[in-house]
């Protein structure tokens, strides 16, 4: 396993800010970290990187403990959001301080830098200045400075944070071709699902300084660990429930649940795409207050009379619009069942 922590804790003021975690990384992995503000994501890429000592636990590379060892001599990388490029040298001095400073030779540092500008996407770009490039060609550059020393592991915070959305769509595909062309072991932090779904072999869902959910972005998308995982993911068709064979007791009336399901009290979530809107005789009769365009599909936002609102992904062409009367059935195959309702939701 090329990083592993066990049990690594930071406390700010008796505070446990990162909280025993227990993660590893494999060689050549994509591991993307996400959670809400202040729930230790960024603490967890300080930690080690050797910015932030812990208070307890260890930071192991290649088996190696690095308590002690400061940041410098770890052979990590390190890609912030702000890119911090130096505006003083040009794009090739910039991408050319790590080898220097490691003492790689001219010539090789000449061909490093060719060779990453290239697989960036800025081929030749060597004698520009920074501060005559775009926001998405300076997160190239820094992109390719961070990876010139070649770093056993790349550490990104939030690293297409400051780009707009159809800029970060591109690059985030980009990024994760250059990282599986050279084999590089990524470590990233941010708050935008999207981002990390798309860049990351694995996803770690992080609350209150603790992991909630560790798993490929195919088994958390479709199987949050709990509640609290299912809201941070923007799934809001959540409610406390009573499963008894398969079928749930719900706010919403009788739910079919999938084959298997577990008894008695749960959060019960039923994704947009598991509710089917039908003629309102034939269903829970609910109001469309709102609709939102999601570009692939709408959002119809559906008021029963007495019940949480629901949420229904619908065509473009199919979307009823707001005032319609609808009736709403339910497809046990969108359905999760997320262990014991908590107070985290109004619906719950």
């Amino acid at each position: 396993m090329l990083l592993s922590l066990e049990d690594a804790t930071v406390r700010f003021g008796g505070r446990a800010v990162l909280d025993a975690v227990g993660l590893d990384v494999a060689e050549h992995e994509i591991v993307c970290v996400l959670g809400p503000s202040g729930s230790g994501k960024s603490t967890l890429l300080r930690a080690v990187a050797g910015l932030q000592p812990l208070s307890g636990g260890r930071v192991l590379l290649d088996g190696r403990d690095q308590t002690g060892v400061p940041a410098h001599k770890r052979g990590v990388g390190l890609m912030f959001q702000d890119h911090q490029l130096f505006p003083q040298r040009d794009v090739g001095g910039n991408v050319a301080f790590g080898p220097r400073m490691h003492g790689e030779a001219k010539g090789e540092r000449a061909a490093r830098v060719r060779e990453l500008l290239e697989l960036v996407g800025l081929p030749g770009a060597e004698r520009r200045a920074v501060a005559s490039l775009s926001g998405g060609e300076q997160q190239r550059v820094a992109l390719a400075r961070a990876l010139a020393p070649r770093p056993r592991l790349l550490m990104l915070d939030e690293p297409l944070g400051q780009l707009d959305r159809s800029l970060r769509e591109r690059l985030v595909v980009e990024l994760r071709e250059v990282f599986h062309e050279l084999g590089t072991t990524v470590l990233a932090v941010t708050h935008d699902q999207g981002e990390a779904f798309a860049l990351a072999d694995r996803v770690v869902v992080m609350r209150d300084g603790g992991i909630a959910q560790s798993g490929t972005p195919l088994e958390v998308w479709q199987r949050p660990a709990d509640e609290f995982v299912a809201r941070f993911l923007g799934f809001d068709n959540v409610v406390a429930a009573t499963v008894s064979g398969q079928v749930a007791d719900t706010p919403w009336g009788k739910v079919p649940v999938p084959e298997g399901a577990p008894q008695g009290p749960a959060a019960l979530l039923v994704r947009p795409a598991g509710v089917r809107l039908v003629e309102p005789a034939e269903g829970l009769r609910c109001t469309v207050a709102a609709r939102t365009f999601r570009g692939t599909h709408v959002a119809v936002h559906l008021q029963p009379e007495d019940a949480p609102r629901l949420e229904a992904a619908c065509a473009l062409r199919d979307a009823p619009g707001p005032g319609d009367e609808v009736g709403v059935a339910f497809d046990a195959a969108e359905i999760v069942l997320l262990g014991k309702p908590s107070a985290l939701g109004s619906g719950s």
